[in-house]
């Protein structure tokens, strides 16, 4: 089976992938080989996921597969947008971040709490690689102003998804893994694969 690895510092992204990919590719996560994290510079998801992508590809000299993902908030103008694991700085956790979200909702006064989750995926076969596989997709929901679920990580627990009468963080891992930003753009990079 090739090898992959996976561009992330983030476990909850790596556990998330690691269940999709399996069977298709032996995942090897940039943190068990002591990949050294890049500074994403990038203005965009693309960019992002990109720069992490040829990184790893670069340190260890296999094919690569990054996403760059986070919340898209309407009412926000985009934000957290590509500062989602950041929004509340530098080393936040998940729930610093979330609980910063909740309040600038609530200080803009805006009712519309349309917001998407959203990811791009990059996959290189080289560090140089001038063809990257690159897809896009999004997940739409709403945002609550109640935490609720266990699962999940990030924003998942004030992530309404109206198709399912509840939160990301309630949704079970296989059932987000199907239908998540993250998930509908795996399947589609899947997909490609087999072409």
């Amino acid at each position: 089976m090739k090898k992959l690895i996976l561009a992330t510092g983030n476990s909850g992204k790596v556990r998330e992938l690691d269940a999709m990919l399996s069977g298709v590719y032996e995942v090897i996560s940039q943190k068990e080989l002591g990949v050294n994290e890049v500074p994403e510079t990038g203005l965009s998801f693309v960019e992002n996921a990109l720069i992490k992508a040829r990184n790893a590809s670069k340190q260890t000299g296999l094919p690569a597969l990054a996403d760059d993902s986070g919340l898209v908030v309407d009412a926000l103008s985009g934000a957290p947008g590509i500062y989602s694991a950041r929004y509340a700085g530098k080393g936040a956790s998940d729930e610093e971040n979330l609980q910063k979200l909740l309040s600038d909702l609530k200080r803009n006064n805006n009712d519309n709490r349309r917001a998407r989750f959203w990811c791009a995926l990059t996959f290189v076969q080289h560090c140089q690689d001038p063809t990257p596989v690159i897809i896009q997709r999004g997940w739409e929901g709403e945002i609550i102003d109640e935490v609720r679920g266990e699962g999940g990580f990030g924003y998942d627990p004030i992530f309404y998804v109206p198709s399912h009468g509840c939160t990301s963080a309630e949704l079970s891992p296989e059932e987000k893994n199907k239908i998540s930003h993250r998930g509908q753009a795996l399947q589609a990079f899947l997909e490609q694969l087999k072409d």
